[in-house]
């Protein structure tokens, strides 16, 4: 059984090793790391099954720009899973176990880059749909309202967390 909680200090090794292994080289670990020590975690999960960490997912704060103005907004990056357990539903477990907790938090709109066929199970639609933008507007470049319209009226391009300028 796979149960979802929140990341504690202990996790960081497990962490580190389960984003290393998933994406096969160390880079989203590096920028979990960054992000966390920097405090720009804005909510960080865990997968855990017998014990040991399986998954993991971070929320980190982002803002759109625009026509003088400026919005928040909580970017997803990165999600992993051990890739053991992968194709069992554990992304999927954390994703929406972040989604909820973030709607339940009041956060308005996460923003993500990732693979255009998997997001949208989840509600996620390309960004420029929107009205938001980033580098080529790719169909990997996703939003979703938590709540509806929160993204009502707003448009502009997206700015990441600093720490992932590192990682471009």
């Amino acid at each position: 059984m796979v149960s979802i909680r929140h990341e504690t200090v202990s996790d960081r090794e497990e962490v580190f090793r389960v984003e290393t292994a998933a994406f096969g080289e160390d880079a989203e670990a590096r920028l979990v790391d960054l992000l966390r020590d920097n405090g720009h975690g804005i909510l960080s999960l865990v997968a855990e099954a017998d014990g040991e960490i399986v998954g993991h997912i971070m929320f980190s704060p982002m803002t759109i720009e625009g026509g003088g103005a400026s919005w928040s907004a909580v970017c997803l990056a990165p999600v992993a899973v051990a890739p053991a357990r992968q194709k069992e539903g554990i992304g999927g477990l954390l994703i929406q176990a972040g989604l909820a907790e973030l709607r339940e938090a009041g956060h308005g709109a996460v923003i993500l880059l990732g693979h255009p066929t998997y997001y949208p199970r989840f509600g996620f639609r390309p960004a420029r749909e929107f009205g938001l933008h980033y580098q080529d507007d790719r169909d990997a470049f996703m939003a979703l309202e938590l709540r509806p319209g929160a993204l009502d009226g707003v448009s502009g391009d997206v700015r990441f967390s600093p720490e992932f300028d590192a990682f471009e």
